[in-house]
């Protein structure tokens, strides 16, 4: 051949190179790995690399002489690395990982005499690690073994996950020490990155996500949250959830702790009690950044969690609505559980399509799925094409005095705060006169009713001292059975049994105990919630002074849900002071007086008003105030 020829073949072969480059989907699956249309567990668990890599955070946040460096530990198949092959990553970010454990049987990470890893939290690498992926559980910053100081939701707990993104793609530094030690480099990865996890683990996933950065490819959130003022406030009022600072401190290691005192006292002066919005809250705000997100996303939170409220799924779902980016749902009846225990089996299936379509390629379908999987019923479940539902239109029902008649507004209903009562005596005499709550009811419903997605109330009311906390419930009255999400187990039950999903070594079983629902049969369901300080009723940034005896007009929002009221049953509004359990009480005790006429209740109702009976409605001849329904046309489908 001559030397011309040698360079014609070496430019075709680059120009071949290149056009395959060009073709090869950037997330490709390892050889062997995908068959049938999904990836195959043909990688040996037991022979796979574990090691710890320490990521250079490029903060310092506990006043150390250098950066701070996170610990995340690693699981991979060791053939595809053997092969030249690259595999994508599944990442779990926590603070969980020593004080607290994850899951139903709070696993923590286990250490050899060497401090390798033994024992990977969760089922994930079980599974996952056969079928060509690599796990990486990541410890927070100032958690377990990493560097730093924890700041609950705040740049630090962000970029201690960002920073482990960033090395998987060649963009930051890792070693292979705590301090000092030798730089490693992710030759393994193909960079692409799924993040995943369960309360302040999914709240994480969010917040990286909201910095837009490259390489990660999609994020499972469960029982998360997207703004962490909505955790610990509502609308200026003080929920009951403790504060950042004492957060901070149950999860911090012992050897953060004594340089984090700073920090501690940044957490707590910038979450004032008075309910105010602050630099603190802005700064751990997702959803303001939810423009950012590139990663598609799978939401899964329960409905009746009063841990981390609903409000922050659904506003973070609306937020994410805007960005175009593929989005998955999952709505159960639990409180803060995860899914994994409450529906193993199809829960499972979905994650590995899930993660095999946006991690490695695999066309199979999921993005093309219905959009919502509800659960209606203890382990029955309903789909959805889109969420909120087809059909949903924004439905504005007034507040009117008197039964089973329609009216056009007028009078007033009050109130006196008793902080000693919640939510479930309100609603168990909803039907009756008492002086703690004001009731507002439908008629019996002559078809069923669905709410599908995020509502709103505004309130007309004039308070008898100079300060007043408000809630607003939804209520479905009617028989019906639910899961126990106020029980032990928030609507599951721990059984005896076992079942193995994936692998398992002598450090780190597979099998995981089972659970079933734990169910009760129940004379009403609160299916939506939503509290409020008056003081808050022109905007968060300040506290107003109340006047005694003067009115006021405050809107605030509802969480999302997905309910269906049955035909017979009837919707109920109750509007009280304190919720017991759920919300700080106010300074004072108020009598407070509603402008019914000037009142209203905003919610998205599959159909719209036409859904609803006219008038409002009574039961075993106690009168309540009723629902008269107006339907806003040019709101239609405005909680998509």
């Amino acid at each position: 051949m001559t030397q011309r020829s040698r360079c014609l073949a070496v430019l075709a072969a680059l120009l071949l190179a290149f056009a395959a480059a060009l073709v090869a989907p950037a997330t490709a699956a390892p050889a062997n790995a995908v068959q049938h249309g999904a990836s195959q567990p043909v990688y040996s668990y037991a022979n796979a690399i574990r090691e710890t890599v320490w990521v250079d955070t490029g903060l310092d946040n506990d006043g150390s002489s250098g950066t701070d460096r996170v610990a995340a530990d690693i699981i991979r198949p060791s053939e595809p690395a053997a092969a030249g092959q690259k595999i994508p990553v599944i990442m779990d970010a926590s603070p969980y990982y020593s004080c607290c454990g994850r899951g139903n049987e709070s696993q923590l990470k286990t250490y050899d005499a060497n401090g390798n890893p033994v024992q990977f939290p969760l089922y994930y690498d079980n599974y996952f690690v056969p079928r060509g992926y690599a796990v990486v559980l990541v410890d927070l910053a100032g958690t377990n073994r990493s560097q730093g100081c924890v700041d609950v939701g705040g740049p630090a707990d962000v970029t201690s996950a960002k920073a482990v993104v960033d090395w998987l793609n060649g963009r930051a530094h890792g070693y292979s020490s705590v301090t000092g030690g030798s730089l490693v480099s992710p030759t393994w990865t193909n960079g692409s990155v799924g993040m995943i996890g369960k309360s302040w683990d999914g709240t994480i996933a969010n917040g990286v996500a909201a910095t837009g950065v490259q390489g990660l490819k999609t994020i499972v959130p469960i029982s998360a949250i997207s703004s962490w003022y909505d955790y610990y406030r509502s609308d200026g009022a003080a929920l009951y959830s403790g504060t950042p600072a004492d957060l901070a401190s149950e999860v911090e290691s012992s050897n953060a702790a004594p340089n984090c005192s700073t920090v501690q006292s940044q957490l707590a002066a910038g979450s004032p009690s008075n309910g105010n919005w602050s630099p603190l809250w802005q700064a751990r705000d997702y959803v303001a950044s939810a423009a950012s997100v590139r990663a598609s996303v799978f939401v899964v939170h329960g409905m009746e969690d009063l841990n981390v409220r609903d409000i922050n799924f659904s506003q973070w779902w609306s937020a994410l609505a805007r960005t175009g980016v593929d989005r998955k749902i999952w709505l159960s009846q639990t409180g803060h559980v995860d899914p994994f225990d409450y529906r193993r089996s199809a829960w499972v299936d979905t994650l590995h399509d899930w993660f095999d379509h946006y991690l490695m390629g695999v066309d199979n379908g999921i993005q093309s799925a219905p959009v919502a999987d509800i659960e209606r019923a203890p382990d029955q479940w309903t789909q959805e094409q889109t969420w909120p539902a087809p059909g949903t239109v924004a439905t504005t029902l007034n507040l009117t005095p008197g039964a089973l008649t329609a009216g056009t507004g007028g009078g007033s209903a009050s109130f006196t705060d008793n902080p000693s009562l919640g939510e479930d005596n309100w609603a168990s005499e909803a039907d009756q006169s008492t002086s703690e709550k004001t009731a507002f009811s439908t008629g019996a419903l002559t078809q069923p009713l669905q709410m599908s997605g995020q509502g709103s109330i505004t309130l007309k009311v004039t308070p008898s001292t100079k300060s007043a906390h408000l809630s607003a419930v939804l209520v479905d009255l009617g028989p019906a059975t639910i899961r126990n999400y106020e029980g032990s187990g928030e609507g599951i039950t721990t059984l005896g049994t076992r079942s193995c999903w994936g692998d398992s070594t002598a450090g780190d079983s597979a099998c995981f105990l089972d659970t079933a629902a734990d169910t009760e049969q129940v004379g009403y369901t609160i299916f939506s919630r939503g509290w409020a300080d008056l003081g808050h009723y022109a905007g968060l940034n300040s506290a107003a002074t109340i006047t005694p005896g003067k009115a006021y007009t405050i809107t605030f929002n509802l969480a999302g849900t997905d309910h269906v009221v049955p035909a017979g049953h009837r919707l109920a509004l109750i509007v009280a002071g304190t919720d017991n359990g759920l919300l700080n009480p106010a300074s004072t005790r108020p009598k407070v007086t509603i402008d019914l006429a000037h009142s209203s209740l905003q919610l998205p109702l599959v159909g719209g008003a036409g859904q609803l009976p006219a008038g409002g409605g009574h039961a075993g001849g106690a009168m309540l105030p009723g629902l008269t329904v107006r339907q806003a046309p040019a709101e239609r489908d405005s909680f998509r």
